[in-house]
């Protein structure tokens, strides 16, 4: 290859002409001769037994010509631009000049990366929340654990109260006709959880295994089926059984089924300091936020349209893969949200713009304090991706090249840079405002 033009034709956009050498011009035509001579049928010959010639003359000189050059043009384009010295953009737009007897001409115009400015980035000024953790937080922490350790029991001694979980057959009747989604067999209902329409598990409440009985209600007037919305409705009940959960005694026989702790209250200690540990890094991350809010404000650079769809098409690739580990993917998905690829592509582009003038940013200001990522760093990186992914050491780099590692490094760095040189205040967290009260629910 021998690069014969590399000049800049607009602000982020280079031309570049190289030439390939003609004898490996005609290697690869050979090879492509030899490969597709099976599918060319030429009359008089058996399949496959054509020589070159015959048809080339039937089928024009440069029937081979374009696998040839798809063969070669990549790792040759590669080469033009390391030999450039340019940070290329999306896909090239590639064309051929000439095919003479001294090599052939390619002409690839290409977007580069562009040329930033960012100023202002030390000393941003930014607000960190100061989080407390109250008592009652950590009662309510400890409390999801205590139900996720509960013992469910039948109840056969009582009738069923709130909390309880009854297993019921139901089925109403609007003006003693039986409505459509009124029926159900052997359901669950958790008494007190508002999952049913208002008055129905209170008169649940109240009645023993095996009894039948009415629950009498009334639509709300905003219920999702209009033609049940404001009436009345008898439901005819029948309780099958009751299951209640006995929770475990918070002491230290808890504390050891559910920790590495001996006692109850080094387990709440321990729960106290997560609850603030998650806190600290939920307000860390805020300040981030707002420093890189500014960065994205104040960057100046002409960024071409081709970074923003690269990232796009990332950001829809990685959201894929997301559905493909839950047993989805992507076309599923669509047709369900009654989305294409475009709506899709539109959807992500604010943030992909974000991604993009982020990354240019950091990489301008890790440019500017010559940060450096020692091999140490990035091999200390390998080995944290492959315990988080319970991989080899060995896989994760032949996935990931050392190049790519000390980038996001130095990136992080410049986040580091960023975050110690702002100018930050502390403030007390806003008090949320009260909740309203919520809508009347649908029957489930």
């Amino acid at each position: 290859m021998e690069l014969i033009k590399n000049e800049k034709t607009e602000s982020n956009k280079y031309e570049l002409q190289f030439k390939l050498d003609r004898a490996a011009f005609d290697d690869a035509c050979t090879r492509v001769y030899n490969r597709e001579k099976g599918k060319i049928n030429v009359p008089g010959f058996r399949r496959g037994k054509a020589p070159r010639a015959i048809i080339e003359k039937m089928y024009g000189k440069g029937v081979f010509y374009e696998d040839a050059l798809n063969e070669l043009i990549p790792e040759n384009y590669e080469e033009a631009v390391k030999e450039a010295g340019i940070e290329i953009v999306g896909q090239p737009e590639i064309d051929v000049v000439s095919i003479e007897d001294d090599g052939v001409v390619i002409k690839a115009v290409t977007f580069v990366v562009p040329e930033v400015k960012i100023e202002g980035y030390r000393g941003i000024a930014a607000t960190k929340t100061t989080y407390t953790v109250t008592d009652e937080e950590v009662d309510h922490e400890i409390g999801h654990v205590r139900e996720h350790n509960a013992r469910e029991i039948d109840v056969t001694d009582r009738p069923a109260e709130e909390g309880d979980t009854a297993n019921i057959d139901y089925e109403g009747f609007c003006d003693g006709v039986a409505f459509e989604g009124g029926k159900g067999e052997g359901h669950d209902l958790k008494l007190g959880s508002g999952s049913f329409i208002p008055g129905f598990e209170e008169q649940v409440a109240g009645h023993n295994v095996g009894d039948e009985f009415d629950v009498n209600v009334t639509f709300p007037e905003k219920y999702h089926a209009a033609e049940l919305a404001g009436k009345e409705a008898v439901f005819k009940c029948k309780l099958n059984a009751i299951k209640h959960d006995e929770l475990p005694e918070l002491d230290d026989e808890f504390a050891k089924d559910v920790s590495e702790f001996d006692t109850f209250e080094e387990y709440r200690e321990d729960m106290k300091k997560k609850i603030g540990e998650r806190k600290e890094k939920a307000a860390d991350a805020e300040v981030e936020e707002q420093l890189i809010d500014y960065l994205v404000a104040h960057i100046e650079a002409d960024i071409p349209a081709p970074m923003y769809d690269a990232e796009a098409e990332n950001i829809v690739r990685d959201y894929d893969m997301r559905l493909r580990s839950q047993g989805l993917d992507l076309s599923t998905y669509m047709k369900y949200t009654n989305q294409t690829l475009d709506t899709l592509r539109e959807q992500v582009r604010p943030q992909a713009e974000r991604q993009v003038k982020t990354r240019l940013a950091l990489t301008e200001i890790a440019k500017e304090e010559d940060i450096k990522v020692e091999d140490d760093a990035v091999e200390a990186e390998y080995t944290r991706m492959a315990e988080m992914y319970s991989m080899d050491v060995e896989n994760v780099k032949s996935a990931i090249a050392k190049e790519d590692i000390a980038a996001d490094l130095r990136l992080k760095a410049a986040v580091d840079l960023v975050k110690s040189a702002a100018v930050i205040t502390e403030k007390a967290p806003e008090e949320k405002p009260a909740e309203t009260e919520k809508t009347d629910s649908p029957a489930e």
